[in-house]
């Protein structure tokens, strides 16, 4: 049986912000989730309080050995007004992968189901109405026994917070350049690439910074042992059009399964268009394009769904791909992805879960 959740409503909600200056991840709203988990009992005490800081030990094993992971998934207003979840059940069980690699105590999925539901119900007046805009929501997982000593813990506190975002594209759609990193990796093979943990993020950032010195808005990361093989592009999933195909690099480990990254393939087999998922090298992606047949880059996430890329910098020669504008199946994919997510047009799949 399903632990019941207390809620305990705000008494002084928060000044909601313009939709002109939410951003993303600047506010949160009114109320927040939390679940504790103690060794021998197990998670308890389910609650939905008002957003509030927390208080933990400076011995907390999170701060020291970086046990945390988290999640993103957004919560729409659609063109009629219902309110909307993409595929959650999807990022439940991406969460609870993750908790199982950290050696973290997996959660009852159907109780976290219940509290983004009841969460999002209580706040829902945050969800802007603009176009391109929605809730952002970030479930995660902190270890808090406070004892210095490289084991798991055996305290945790499961949260989950959100934020109204904006439109990730204030102008419409536009490609962005990419640089490929020879010198860090993100990860490999039997690591914890393929899992939502935070020093993942951490690790990537010496890279972005590169990146930014060459004009760049993302990395694009090859595969920690080879040096060779594309794996993601910053903290997306990364597509490729060639020809009469579609190229994506294999789940092998080193990279995160990503929920847009599943949704794309659904909807390009849905269409007939032919899919492979296997290993790339950048050796292959540069050739490809000097020989022309390289027609679209596009990556996949969450926060911008589809990311076309216009270039490449890769030792220090620029590669335009196609035109440099955004290619004709990405803006598809976009089109379609966001319009099931806002209602707009037909979800054959059943992703959309309406929770109003």
């Amino acid at each position: 049986m399903m632990q019941p959740i207390h809620i305990e409503h705000t008494s002084a909600p928060k000044p909601r912000p313009k939709a002109s200056d939410i951003g993303f991840g600047k506010y949160f709203t009114d109320h927040m989730f939390i679940l504790d988990y103690d060794d021998g009992k197990g998670w308890h005490d389910a609650r939905i309080q008002p957003y509030q800081p927390i208080t933990l030990d400076p011995a907390a094993k999170v701060f020291h050995y970086g046990q945390a992971i988290f999640e993103g998934l957004k919560a729409y207003r659609t063109e009629a007004g219902n309110l909307v979840l993409f595929r959650p059940e999807m990022n439940i069980k991406r969460l609870n992968r993750s908790n199982d690699r950290m050696s973290i105590p997996v959660i009852d999925e159907e109780l976290v189901l219940e509290a983004l539901h009841q969460l999002v119900l209580i706040d829902q007046t945050w969800i802007p109405h603009e176009p391109g805009t929605s809730l952002y929501i970030r479930p995660f997982v902190i270890a808090t026994e406070d004892m210095l000593g490289v084991s798991p813990s055996k305290q945790y506190k499961f949260m989950i917070i959100m934020s109204p975002v904006g439109a990730y594209y204030d102008e419409g759609v536009k490609p962005i350049s990419i640089y490929v990193e020879s010198e860090f990796v993100r990860a490999v093979a039997g690591g914890v690439g393929h899992v939502k943990t935070a020093g993942n993020y951490a690790a990537g950032l010496k890279a972005q910074e590169g990146a930014t010195l060459q004009g760049c808005a993302q990395v694009l990361w090859l595969d920690g042992v080879h040096r060779k093989y594309v794996e993601e592009v910053g903290s997306m999933n990364v597509f490729f059009h060639l020809g009469d195909k579609i190229v994506t690099p294999a789940l092998t480990g080193g990279l995160l399964p990503g929920i847009t990254r599943d949704s794309v393939i659904h909807l390009l087999r849905y269409w007939g268009l032919k899919v492979e998922e296997r290993l790339f090298s950048i050796d292959e992606l540069v050739q490809v394009q000097k020989d022309g047949n390289l027609k679209e880059m596009f990556g996949t996430g969450t926060a911008a769904v589809i990311s076309p890329v216009g270039s490449l910098v890769w030792k220090g020669e620029t590669l335009t791909i196609g035109d440099g504008s955004i290619g004709e199946l990405a803006a598809h994919l976009y089109e379609t992805i966001t319009g099931i997510q806002t209602g707009r047009i037909e979800d054959p799949f059943g992703w959309r879960v309406v929770l109003k």
